[in-house]
């Protein structure tokens, strides 16, 4: 039957439609449907490999300098000050003025503490997202939680908001990947031309490049990768796991033993402050455990094995984290790492500075790009199916949610999500964009932790093969802990995240709600 267009809805209904939630048996008997159909190839190990891929990227070999060594600006502005101290200065002297920042403070060998805390808050939203998962074992993650907990609207801001956080920080990975590689292939005598490998537009302004096509081509092969299947995917990430966590080693091993303990005085510069801050800039590391569970639909066990990859691969991760941290701060002391050679690459620099084995060093390299690349087909593989779920549901497009006949993939979401990344990341240099992946990921966390409270009070009795503990005491903590580190965010990017959500709700407004299928009743 086709859906009466949204002028003849009466106001009292379009009103009720923003909060209308969908039932779980209902998003359970969709996804079965024939042509929307996923094939189920993932296991615990795979999902596990999922996480570790999308969570380890170029960060544990980049951020980790940047965030220890601080971050500065040439002049003070209210824009790069932290949310939160404009606010707590403000409530003291009652004015911003002396609020504005020239930058963020240093962590210093305490960003290993800044690494655990971020670990902290996403343990709990960790556990609420492995409930949900177990619960409603349905593409779209965070998306289609909300759709069943707090209704459509909070659906389609969430959904919006994940692919803010999917496009933005795989457009950062693969600009850092093409400079990553054009910096290692020069060192060997290969020189890619600039035209053809740096960013057409940068700090508002012509660079005279072309196309940076390396950043591009690494998508695109993904791209063609992910259509292919979800089993050649899946054995792809698992063996760019192993080589990078082999890398993450053998660093942790060389890089011991050149250990300096004076390097880790002052432990913490910055007191408690810098080592938020630092938490604030090194959460991007993080973000990624959440796409496992755009894989419910693919997993062949999604009840048990959904859980078992989220926990698992923030366990792994937080120790591969904190130990890199340690070893890194303890070689060198934090203030080299403020900028030059040393900011852009501070695993490989203390390496070279310290005379260690070429060999050692191209091992670093290798498991740095791998990182990158394995992070971008995770992310690639989970803005694809947050299209397809919300195609599915009819606020996107009817096309995202086409099945390929042989592959058994969302091919036509694949490729839009493809283009999505690839060209802007061929066009341009993007500042400050790990922060606006930030934000978008920590408010999903909220909305995720806020569902399972509202769950365990409208239907107590759904079978859960994980429970989170002590609810709703751990949910409320994730809250408060993913709350308090977006006030640790600036400004200037809380007003992008704003002017993102607000587009979003402009299309919702003239597009989506008209096609939803609760725009004539029919959903209900």
């Amino acid at each position: 039957m086709a859906q009466s267009p949204a002028s003849d809805v009466p106001d009292e209904h379009k009103s009720n439609q923003l909060l209308c939630c969908k039932s779980i048996d209902k998003l359970i008997s969709e996804s079965e449907a024939p042509g929307q159909r996923l094939q189920k190839t993932l296991g615990p190990w795979s999902l596990t490999a999922l996480g570790i891929g999308a969570i380890i990227g170029s960060g544990i070999f980049v951020l980790t300098g940047t965030a220890a060594a601080g971050e500065y600006f040439s002049a003070p502005s209210i824009l790069h000050a932290q949310v939160l101290a404009l606010i707590a200065h403000f409530l003291h002297t009652g004015s911003f003025a002396g609020a504005l920042m020239h930058g963020r403070p240093p962590a210093g060998p305490s960003i290993a503490l800044s690494f655990f805390l971020v670990a902290v808050a996403c343990s709990f939203a960790g556990l609420c997202y492995a409930e949900l998962a177990s619960m409603i074992p349905i593409a779209g993650s965070a998306y289609t939680y909300s759709y069943a907990t707090l209704g459509e609207i909070f659906a389609w801001i969430i959904g919006w908001d994940l692919i803010l956080e999917y496009v933005v920080s795989n457009v950062v990975v693969a600009i850092g990947f093409s400079a990553y590689t054009k910096s290692q292939l020069a060192s060997f005598g290969l020189n890619l031309p600039d035209r053809w490998s740096t960013p057409v537009w940068e700090s508002g302004h012509w660079t005279g490049s072309y196309f940076n096509f390396p950043a591009f081509l690494i998508v695109f092969i993904l791209t063609v990768l992910l259509v292919r299947g979800v089993r050649e995917s899946a054995e792809a990430n698992n063996i760019m796991v192993a080589i990078k966590i082999g890398a993450i080693l053998i660093f942790l091993v060389v890089g011991g033993a050149l250990v300096n303990p004076g390097n880790w005085k002052p432990f913490a510069p910055s007191g408690f402050g810098g080592i938020v801050t630092g938490g604030a800039i090194v959460f991007f590391t993080y973000i990624g455990f959440d796409s496992v569970s755009t894989a419910a639909e693919e997993a062949r066990n999604p009840q048990r094995d959904l859980p078992i990859g989220i926990i698992a691969s923030l366990i792994v991760c937080t120790l591969l984290y904190v130990g890199v941290s340690v070893v890194l701060l303890g070689m060198m002391k934090y203030t080299t790492f403020v900028s030059g050679d040393a900011a852009a690459a501070p695993v490989a620099y203390a390496l070279q500075v310290l005379g260690a084995s070429r060999w050692t060093r191209s091992v670093i390299i290798v498991g740095a790009l791998t990182g990158m690349i394995s992070s971008l087909l995770v992310f690639q593989y989970g803005q694809a199916r947050i299209w397809y779920a919300m195609s599915r549901d009819g606020l996107f497009p009817k096309m995202f949610c086409a099945v390929h006949e042989k592959f058994k993939t969302p091919h036509i979401s694949t490729w839009v999500a493809g283009f999505v990344v690839g060209i802007p990341a061929g066009i341009f240099a993007i500042s400050d964009a790990a922060d606006l992946s930030n934000i978008g990921t920590l408010f999903a966390f909220v909305l995720v932790s806020l569902g399972v409270i509202i769950l365990r009070r409208k239907q107590p009795d759904r079978p859960r093969l994980f429970k989170v503990p002590f609810v709703p005491w751990f949910p409320i903590i994730s809250i408060v802990l993913c709350g308090g580190l977006m006030t640790g965010l600036t400004v200037i990017t809380w007003v992008r995240f704003i002017i993102w959500l607000a587009l979003g709700l402009f299309i919702y407004v003239v597009y989506s709600r008209r096609r939803s299928e609760f725009a004539n009743g029919r959903g209900r």
